[in-house]
């Protein structure tokens, strides 16, 4: 009898797996799906290329977001700190204008959110809601009157560094090659930027932040933050994803952690995998000085494929961060258009919905997935809104 029961336990389980399977498409375009994280505004729109229509290269256009159900799709503007040293804060707001100017061609597709309220209505209409996250500090340059004009036109989260340290700010790119420096983390000027984020509801990004950083932001914020494209430095140690002593103090403030696409962040073997195969393929040719982002460029398309993470590795990062955080602190970060090695089977933004079947056949609930997918970025956006001044 009892081998009897078993047998029914497993065939009912496996029917339920098998639904899940065929009905994933139905269930995740039923989500409300927020992408924290992508560089398509950099990549793509800046430079001239139209996505409003489907291009043929990077990882992003709107029939793409379309045909993955993303719903609300954050845009970061961002600019390489050595390049702008000066009119950073010009340049992030010409990265505006060309978003704004993307809507304006597309209004029956895609709006500016500057609210939680303003996603949950555009979502109703069936657009795409377009967020602005700010992805480097150095664009407000210094200065709390640039931070408020950025809140103004929409950015609801700012990236306080990006991999060089600012004169406020120390960036973890930085902070692991200076071991012996006591100069990190936030210093005053720092500070007041945090309290002042705090008060407009402008959300604080600590990917890229170095850990004393991390740290006094954890001390200081009164808001829940956000680390918007990161893993898990358990299972793939590099100084882009959070330790478990990070997601402790993670979970304790209530922040949210979006799932980082880019290969080396998922799978430790990927550097010595790109190697490999560069020298394999180009022999004698072979340039051991090139960066490892180069040598897979060069790598021919079935090549790269085989160099990209596993697409269990972006499952593994999301069983590890739920069972340190609990489900209601992941959410996903692609970073998009920002990554040259994405996962296998997650080659852009159309192919989401693998990632929702993966889950539910993983076991997870529809309602963890959907807490996965969005709900946890909406809700700590709602709670950085809250008694906002």
């Amino acid at each position: 009898m009892m081998k009897k029961q078993l047998v029914l336990s497993i065939t009912a389980a496996f029917m339920s797996l098998s639904a899940y399977a065929q009905d994933y498409k139905k269930i995740h375009q039923a989500l409300l799906v927020i992408d924290g994280h992508n560089d398509v505004l950099i990549e793509s729109i800046l430079p001239g290329k139209d996505i409003s229509n489907r291009i043929k290269s990077g990882h992003t256009d709107l029939p793409r977001l379309k045909e993955g159900g993303v719903d609300v799709q954050v845009f970061a503007v961002w600019s390489d700190d050595k390049k702008y040293q000066k009119n950073a804060f010009k340049h992030a707001n010409d990265q505006i204008d060309a978003l704004e100017a993307l809507i304006k061609k597309n209004p029956t597709k895609i709006e500016l959110a500057k609210s939680s309220a303003d996603i949950e209505r555009i979502q109703k209409s069936g657009k795409i809601a377009a967020l602005i996250g700010i992805e480097g500090g150095n664009m407000i340059e210094g200065s709390i009157p640039n931070l408020e004009k950025l809140y103004e036109r929409g950015a609801r989260y700012l990236t306080l560094t990006w991999n060089y340290n600012l004169p406020w700010a120390t960036a973890a790119a930085i902070e692991i090659k200076t071991k012996g420096s006591k100069n990190k983390g936030l210093n005053e000027q720092g500070e007041a930027i945090i309290k002042r984020m705090n008060e407009l509801g402008m959300m604080v990004d600590l990917s890229h932040a170095g850990k004393q950083t991390f740290y006094d932001v954890m001390r200081i914020s009164s808001k829940p933050v956000l680390v918007s494209h990161s893993n898990a430095a358990a299972l793939t140690p590099h100084y882009r994803n959070l330790d478990d002593k990070q997601l402790e103090a993670l979970k304790e403030n209530g922040g949210v952690i979006g799932i980082n696409f880019y290969s080396e962040f998922l799978d430790s073997k990927y550097r010595s995998r790109v190697k490999r195969l560069y020298k394999s393929h180009f022999k004698e040719a072979a340039d051991n000085k090139l960066s490892v982002d180069k040598m897979y460029s060069k790598l021919p398309k079935a090549l790269k494929h085989k160099a990209d993470a596993p697409f269990e590795t972006v499952l593994k990062h999301i069983d590890y961060l739920v069972s340190k955080l609990g489900i209601d602190h992941v959410a996903i970060g692609s970073d998009f258009d920002g990554i040259t090695s994405a996962p296998q089977q997650l080659e852009d933004v159309s192919k989401f919905p693998i990632l929702t079947q993966a889950l539910l056949e993983k076991g997870y609930s529809q309602a963890d997935v959907a807490k996965i997918m969005g709900l946890n970025f909406l809700r700590i956006l709602k709670e950085n809104e809250n008694n906002k001044k």
